[in-house]
């Protein structure tokens, strides 16, 4: 066959392939071609567990990150509570004298009165700071049962007014710092009354 005379589907079907592709513009690179890649079961399996594994380490670091932080807030409370529970109670002896001071200025009253009340200024700001500390005096009321909670029996004596196990009488001042004991009260406890001495009947 002549070849100028050659069918024209065939002489044109290179332009036809050629159609088939969209234009691109001038400097456009051709359609990547993606490649499927096949794993067998045994490598999904194996991706499979170091994904769980890996999952499993991210749980436990953020597990044991939230336990440190938790320590360390605890650790610096605690350390607060015992530095104001040093400081409180090195101030407590200063807090005794004073109002053993104004006891003493009570029984002297008269030409003494402003010095008394400059004492009762001292006393009730020197309270009033150590309570924005947390400092809480323990509650004593005569005749009350004896709370060994809260308060220290320095002696025992017998009352005919009150019964056995009652205060009488409150010698030192007790505090609590933030619901827990810093000192206990001092208090004198009856022993009920005395028995009946039966040499006189």
């Amino acid at each position: 066959m002549d070849p100028e005379t050659q069918h024209p589907d065939a002489a044109g079907a290179p332009d036809q392939a050629a159609a088939a592709e969209p234009p691109r513009e001038a400097g456009e690179h051709p359609p990547a071609r993606h490649k499927t890649v096949k794993i067998s079961q045994q490598e999904l399996e194996e991706l499979k567990a170091k994904v769980a594994e890996n999952w499993d380490k991210f749980l436990r670091g953020a597990a044991e990150f939230d336990n440190y932080r938790k320590r360390v807030a605890r650790e610096k409370e605690e350390l607060a509570r015992l530095t104001s529970e040093r400081v409180v109670a090195a101030l407590l002896p200063v807090l005794d004298n004073l109002d053993r001071a104004l006891a003493a200025a009570e029984t002297h009253a008269g030409e003494q009165d402003a010095l008394l009340e400059g004492l009762k200024q001292i006393q009730s700001q020197f309270r009033r700071t150590l309570e924005q500390f947390g400092l809480q005096e323990v509650a004593v009321s005569t005749g009350h049962p004896f709370d060994p909670n809260l308060h220290e029996a320095i002696s025992h004596v017998e009352s005919d007014e009150h019964p056995e196990g009652a205060v009488l009488e409150q010698v030192q001042r007790g505090y609590k710092l933030a619901d827990r004991l810093l000192r206990p009260a001092r208090v004198v406890v009856s022993k009920g009354a005395p028995a009946p001495d039966d040499s006189k009947s």
